[in-house]
């Protein structure tokens, strides 16, 4: 079953012992959204398991706005790629938007990597004026 993560895993066994396991798409995409939201909003080195989890520091980018933008992507979509085995052929695109000058928006576009689905699945990020990123399918 590789729609839910472990600890999300153990979490739903100990609360449904008799729940028989399977895949649900939709759970994958949730999952999958909710990790993304975790390891987009760690910092580089501020966790035990690997210096390499989480996104750099994004304020580092922003001595170049606009001409860094391509790092952000390229940011986004090296973590992706590396701590979500889930998504396969990640991809990130900028989005322009005229509205609101003080945030961010990319588009997240990739496969699922499970057993017989080429699912094709989009998020949304949102970085805000704090850094903060936001994830929505």
């Amino acid at each position: 079953m590789r729609e839910a993560r472990l600890l999300e895993r153990i979490r739903q066994r100990n609360r449904d012992p008799q729940r028989r396991e399977g895949e649900d798409l939709s759970r994958v995409i949730d999952s999958v959204q909710e990790h993304l939201r975790q390891i987009l909003n760690t910092r580089q080195g501020n966790v035990p398991i690997s210096e390499e989890y989480g996104t750099p520091d994004f304020t580092e980018f922003l001595t170049d706005y606009p001409q860094s933008l391509h790092g952000f992507e390229r940011a986004i979509r090296h973590t992706v790629r590396l701590h979500e085995p889930r998504l396969r052929a990640v991809r990130v695109l900028f989005i322009p938007q005229e509205d609101d000058l003080l945030s961010l928006r990319f588009r997240i576009f990739a496969k699922l990597a499970i057993a017989g689905s080429h699912e094709a699945v989009v998020f949304e990020s949102l970085v805000d004026s704090e850094g903060k990123i936001s994830i929505k399918d």
